[in-house]
């Protein structure tokens, strides 16, 4: 932090300082500046690195660095409404609209503005996130003999062997691909499992990330209703049947947003209307590895039961390590196996090896163990904290389920009618500086009652939990004011 403060310093007085030297004179070397500011050289190369990225000076290799000169004449504005003709007129009356509406992810990737509590992002705080762990993982990979040549396309066959196991023990390496993460997984899938203009069946709610993907491949996203046990089975077989629907897209554990995990009684049950109906399951398990420590034993993969290959199984590594440590995998038995390689290989290649060495190092090191251990309490903590908050300061809000794995809660808000809007309590709540999820993108028909998912996992810690939560108490009384309906007693 230190370090990248000081880069930050010496960059701006630099900066200022460039008006002394004409455009194309050498400025002093580095040497001299190191003598001059007292820094190291590492910082002085990246503060000149940083100004040459901004186009204000020029590095040449053994000469040093010199002032850029102006760039002269700025281009006009250019004409782009022909893009609009273009990307929407296809024409003819079987052509799928392909639209591609991110906004649902947007609200959970954007960071908010300082001093603004993040309700609602979706990955670890970097304190919860295994940094060490993850930088030593990367350097020993660095080290290893050809981490730098190209990897197979599948992936490394001790990275997929290592994702087997961790799905269920009758999977092997043959059916596992690595992947850039879980979300590319889920558009892997559901392209090569359904085609444009198909429909695809989706728990409602359901995670806004696989929609847009499922959008943009051409598919028409079809909800099926849930209750406190998952999927409603008997709802389900009906969408299969009025629909002809050839997959299903699950989150059987720690559902997003609501946290649900799959009844037992229901597992076997919603693999097999699927089959039935000649349909695949997409089982996406993203939060394995975001357990509490107070959840009990897990329930097995959907797809650690499924002989029959009707289940495309989707995990990652990212949700319990970093955003940026996009190491996931596809698995899947018979002839879909073959298209979901091909479809990966035209879209990425592969991924790149120094990443996927870095996962084996990491996962097959004790540091593994212990940061999945100190997650699972934190989680308990800070899920326990954020609930008793909400019970204490917000009681008129209605928390249907208390999950015992993942990163947030799934709020009810009073019903739009008694005067809580969801947008207006979003709104109101930034600015009373706490970010939080609207419920609707989680929804692909109508929502059936505002609602709104609140994280605890990107949060500093339970000081933070109290402070968003008094924050949301004051703006969301301010809403309601004018209302007959009140979150207080």
């Amino acid at each position: 932090m230190q370090e990248r403060s000081s880069v930050t310093e010496l960059t701006a007085v630099l900066r200022s300082e460039l008006n002394r030297y004409s455009p194309g004179e050498k400025l002093p070397s580095s040497r001299a500046l190191v003598e001059r500011f007292r820094a190291s050289p590492v910082t002085v190369s990246r503060a000149v690195a940083q100004l040459a990225a901004e186009g204000l000076v020029v590095t040449r290799p053994g000469s040093g660095a010199f002032r850029a000169h102006p760039r002269t004449g700025a281009r006009p504005p250019a004409d782009t409404s022909w893009q609009e003709v273009s990307l929407n007129g296809d024409g003819g009356p079987d052509v799928v609209p392909r639209t591609v509406d991110a906004s649902g992810l947007l609200v959970t990737l954007t960071p908010p503005p300082t001093g603004v509590v993040e309700f609602n992002g979706g990955y670890l705080h970097s304190s919860l996130q295994p940094e060490r762990a993850m930088a030593a993982a990367l350097a020993r990979a660095g080290r290893r003999p050809g981490a730098w040549s190209r990897p197979p396309t599948d992936g490394l066959t001790e990275l997929r062997a290592w994702f087997a196991r961790e799905i269920g023990p009758t999977f092997t390496a043959a059916d596992v691909l690595i992947t850039a993460g879980g979300q590319s997984a889920l558009a892997t899938a559901l392209r090569a499992l359904a085609q444009p203009g198909a429909p695809v069946l989706v728990e409602s709610p359901t995670y806004p990330g696989m929609l847009a993907a499922a959008r943009a491949a051409g598919l028409r996203p079809v909800p099926v209703p849930m209750d406190a046990d998952g999927v409603r089975p008997e709802l389900l077989a009906a969408a299969f049947a009025a629909t002809g629907a050839r997959v299903l897209v699950c989150q059987p554990l720690f559902h997003n947003p609501t946290g649900t995990v799959l009844a037992e009684a229901r597992r076997g049950e919603v693999v097999r209307i699927a089959r039935e109906a000649g349909a695949f399951v997409v089982e996406d398990d993203f939060a394995r590895h975001l357990v509490h420590d107070d959840a009990g034993p897990l329930p097995a993969a959907l797809a650690a039961d499924d002989p029959d290959g009707a289940v495309v199984h989707v995990c990652s590594l990212t949700k319990a390590t970093s955003p940026s440590f996009r190491v996931g995998a596809l698995a899947a038995r018979g002839p879909v196996l073959e298209r979901l390689r091909a479809i990966q290989v035209v879209d990425s290649l592969f991924v790149p090896r120094p990443l996927q060495e870095a996962a084996l190092e990491l996962v097959g090191s004790p540091a593994w163990g212990r940061h999945l251990r100190s997650v699972s309490a934190e989680l308990r903590i800070r899920r326990t904290a954020m609930v008793a908050e909400l019970r204490r300061e917000l009681p008129g809000l209605a928390l249907p389920h208390i999950p015992a794995g993942g990163g947030y809660l799934w709020v009810r808000l009073p019903e739009a009618g008694a005067g809580a809007d969801e947008s207006a309590m979003v709104a109101a709540a930034l600015r009373a500086g706490v970010a939080i999820a609207p419920g609707r993108p989680y929804f692909c028909a109508e929502s059936p009652s505002p609602q709104v998912r609140l994280s605890f996992v990107a949060v500093a810690g339970l000081a933070e939990i109290t402070e968003g939560v008094r924050r949301l108490c004051a703006a969301w009384e301010g809403v309601l004011d004018a209302s007959p309906v009140s979150l207080r007693p």
